[in-house]
């Protein structure tokens, strides 16, 4: 069953393209934007996720982007 987002595909493509946009403009390397994110995402994590419910995004998270990868 595919999985649905509460986001449209119009406004995730959008910011995942102003996303891209910087770390084209910035010329980065590929671990370098990983870093970048990563850190993104730990910020987020940290400072918008409630810390009782940081365990499971992670999990869900990683659980996700291993999927994407394979």
């Amino acid at each position: 069953m595919p999985i649905v987002s509460k986001y449209s595909n119009e406004r995730v493509e959008k910011i995942i393209q102003e996303l891209l946009n910087v770390l084209v403009a910035e010329k980065v390397t590929p671990d370098l934007a990983l870093m970048c994110l990563g850190n993104t995402i730990t910020d987020i994590i940290h400072n918008e996720v409630p810390e009782n419910q940081r365990a499971a995004m992670v999990e869900n998270f990683t659980n996700a982007l291993k999927q994407s990868i394979k």
